[in-house]
């Protein structure tokens, strides 16, 4: 039996509603725990005790430092670490914290999320792949707003191949702005967590904030911006270059996209797809993968991901997850002329 004392108000946060998180711990290391107070009793073998003790002792820090969790923060990252030791808390609710709209903090949720944005601040083009739900446009907006406040840059531009997702809408009514605003919503959708509508109007009204179809790129140079390019996986293999080649000094570039959905005709090869068989050994890249248990959407997102990769081979087993993702170079701090790091996509 182990006792483990919880700071203030972590019984309450840890128990949550119905007890359970305490449930769900239960159930992931065999163990039993019982609460006196903000005293913890843990009981079971030996291996799984200490397993735990190491969890709450990382929650107990980061109650103490005031985290906030929300939506069942905890039981993904309680699940992840039980599948693999190597994880802390710590990867899922590092110090990284940026302010939203509203006094809401927004943080990485996971280890690759993390160091997607580690990637960022390091790099200055960074592609993130992976499927729906998994914070890739939404941290690299937050990333945008984070340099735009901290003035590293003058300005956001962000774009979107104007494809629609298979469906046929025809002839749209209104302006040219009003015909292209349904495919950039998304990225509207983003920029109104981190800032404040009428803020987000104001830096729209004097192009500190720019929205726009990649089309709209062409012959244009990007300085001193942050740049992100949305369902990049939409591009064909031209526009995928025309838009690496607006970059201009003091620029950074996210490009993001979902491998598994690209929306193209067929026969149409995918710009992002050809940009990472063509690109992968350029140094000062980063390319960063996500699968299923980045997503930080409906619990059930996981399970249709899943669920879909392995409806793709009908005849294979459900195949290991993919390996972590990991920076190639041994000591990118140290290298001051080189930050060349790729991260192993998933096998």
């Amino acid at each position: 039996m182990k006792k483990i004392v919880l700071p203030d108000r972590g019984a309450e946060v840890l128990f949550d509603v119905n007890d359970q998180n305490v449930r769900y711990l239960e159930s992931l290391f065999d163990v039993q725990i019982s609460a006196r107070g903000d005293n913890l009793l843990v009981e079971g073998e030996t291996h799984d005790v200490e397993a735990l003790t190491q969890i709450l002792t990382d929650f107990s820090e980061l109650v103490s430092r005031g985290e906030k969790f929300r939506n069942g923060d905890l039981r993904v990252a309680f699940k992840q670490i039980a599948e693999n030791s190597a994880l802390t808390l710590h990867d899922f609710f590092p110090k990284l914290q940026i302010s939203g709209a509203g006094g809401r903090q927004i943080s990485p949720k996971s280890p690759h999320q993390k160091k997607y944005i580690e990637a960022i601040q390091q790099h200055d083009i960074v592609f993130a792949i992976g499927p729906a739900g998994t914070g890739k446009t939404y941290l690299a907006v937050a990333m945008a707003v984070l340099f735009l406040q901290t003035k590293k840059v003058e300005r956001i531009v962000l774009a979107r191949p104007a494809v629609e997702a298979g469906e046929r809408l025809g002839f749209l009514p209104g302006d040219m702005q009003e015909k292209i605003n349904p495919y950039l919503r998304p990225l509207y959708d983003a920029l109104y967590h981190m800032l404040d509508p009428e803020k987000v109007s104001k830096f729209m009204e004097r192009q500190i904030i720019e929205i726009a179809p990649l089309a709209f790129m062409r012959g244009r140079t990007l300085g001193d911006a942050f740049i992100i390019l949305d369902e990049a996986q939409n591009t064909s293999p031209e526009q995928m270059k025309m838009f690496l080649t607006r970059i201009g000094f003091n620029s950074k570039a996210v490009i993001t996209g979902d491998i598994t959905q690209v929306d193209l005709p067929s026969g149409r090869q995918s710009g992002l797809i050809d940009a990472i068989r063509v690109l992968r050994q350029v140094p000062g890249l980063a390319f960063c993968y996500f699968d299923q248990r980045d997503v930080v959407r409906h619990e059930l997102v996981q399970l249709i991901i899943k669920a879909y990769e392995i409806g793709t081979q009908p005849d294979a087993e459900p195949t290991a997850a993919p390996a972590e993702t990991h920076v190639n170079n041994s000591d990118v701090g140290s290298q001051k002329t080189s930050t060349h790091a790729i991260n192993d996509p998933p096998q």
